[in-house]
């Protein structure tokens, strides 16, 4: 045995130390941090109890206890609330010039943005409404980032949804979400996780902001 740790070579060692120390400290770094706040790829948050491995979803922040990261995700509900009332003037306007329910255009610019005039996709939707570029060109718009014109266009799209799909909300949400093909070609809301969470989240808001209206 003696003979056998003797032909170790000292940079080997050193090597192994090194290895076993970082390997250490994630371990305890990860066993310090219990939960974990995520920011998934369509904008929505998730609070999970371990470390999402193989994901788009990007890591916000990290901590011990339940309670910081449920405030901490929370403070982004609130300024989605002081944003909503900068703009909700507008959409209710707008929403009437075009027939829709301005319950269902908050909703959706709930889900997709958190009433952030300046978000932006990792796919390139852009704006309050997750306008893409050439959606936001078909309708007129010359700046995405500008909250009149994102509105205005995203509203005009979701009529011209409810021209393809009268009667069926959800396939309309799915058809903002995936695009109308993929809800022509499936025949219904397509097979894809995020737009299946998409619909049920701007149901779920729709109701909550109709209730809210009353």
């Amino acid at each position: 045995m003696r003979e056998k740790l003797n032909k170790i070579s000292p940079n080997k060692s050193v090597l192994a130390l090194l290895l076993a120390a970082l390997l250490f400290g994630v371990i305890s770094s990860s066993a310090q941090a219990r939960v974990f706040l995520y920011q998934m790829p369509d904008g929505s948050r998730l609070i999970s109890d371990h470390p999402l491995i193989n994901t788009k979803a990007k890591l916000v922040r990290r901590g011990k206890s339940l309670d910081n990261i449920g405030h901490y995700a929370a403070r982004r509900t609130l300024r989605a609330k002081r944003r909503m009332r900068l703009w909700s003037y507008y959409i209710y306007r707008e929403s009437q010039k075009h027939g829709i329910d301005d319950s269902l255009v908050k909703a959706v610019i709930y889900t997709e943005s958190y009433f952030n005039p300046n978000a932006t996709s990792h796919k390139g939707a852009s704006g309050l409404m997750q306008l893409m570029p050439a959606t936001a060109e078909k309708y007129g718009v010359s700046d995405l980032y500008n909250p009149h014109q994102n509105i205005t266009a995203g509203i005009k799209h979701l009529r011209y949804l409810m021209t393809l799909f009268p009667d069926n909300l959800k396939h309309v949400i799915a058809a903002y979400n995936a695009g109308e093909n993929a809800v022509n070609k499936y025949n219904g809301i397509p097979p894809y996780r995020e737009t299946q969470g998409y619909v049920k989240k701007v149901m779920k808001h729709l109701k909550r902001f109709q209730l809210a209206s009353r």
